[in-house]
């Protein structure tokens, strides 16, 4: 079993002068799910390299138990910055995707020719596409076989408005990952701020916020142990 899981490069908060990137936990807790369970994963990235932490989730009150794990792990913190170049991976080597969150995929990933064709590749092909937080951003463009926006229909959610409004970046983000999924005609629904939720719609997963990152793996896996 192969995952491809895809991080964002870009690591500038808009016009604020600060610096934001993937978030450490949605990264951290689903790796260790998927390696924990055998999974053989690829990182990739637009420009390929060492993706940007977002340095917020660095912070002490933002650790768990995945990232205090990461931080003791030479082999992932290695291939994290060794991730391939997104122009060198192909679909048909994955049986999954996922995307971690944090503020830096709405700039390049969800905007990424690359990103969204293997988003519609592997939808179309009925393999697993999964993103939690502010990745399900990536799904902006994305198409679904008939042409129709891939989440058009569909049960989905996504980091929240109000969790937006929360940390004082609603003005600051190119576009709101819970307006954007209803504009494309998803059915969004949430939980309550910073718990976990995770929807599951056939082949589509979504998780609202970092504390869905766990469960949006475990529910990726269950998903492919049925294929």
């Amino acid at each position: 079993m192969k995952i491809l899981v895809i991080l964002t490069s870009h690591d500038q908060l808009g016009d604020t002068g600060r610096k934001t990137g993937f978030w450490l936990e949605e990264f951290a807790a689903p790796y260790y799910a998927f390696k924990d369970a055998g999974v053989e994963m690829t990182l990739a990235s637009p420009n390929g390299g060492q993706p940007p932490l977002d340095p917020k989730s660095d912070d002490p009150d933002s650790q768990t138990e995945a990232t205090r794990r990461f931080k003791k792990d030479d082999e992932v913190q290695a291939a994290l910055a060794n991730t391939a170049k997104l122009s060198t991976v192909s679909a048909a080597d994955y049986d999954a995707l996922f995307y971690p969150g944090g503020h830096g995929p709405l700039w390049d990933l969800a905007e990424d020719p690359q990103s969204i064709t293997l988003i519609e590749t592997m939808y179309a092909a009925g393999k697993p596409v999964a993103a939690v937080c502010h990745a399900p951003g990536v799904l902006r463009h994305a198409k679904a076989p008939d042409g129709s926006p891939i989440v058009r229909d569909k049960p989905v959610t996504g980091f929240a408005n109000s969790e937006e409004a929360a940390v004082g970046l609603t003005e600051v983000v190119p576009f709101l990952v819970e307006d954007m999924l209803k504009k494309n005609g998803g059915k969004y629904s949430k939980g309550p701020d910073w718990q976990s939720y995770v929807v599951v719609a056939e082949s589509l997963i979504t998780g609202q916020n970092p504390a869905s990152s766990e469960a949006a793996a475990k529910a990726l896996l269950s998903r492919l142990s049925m294929a």
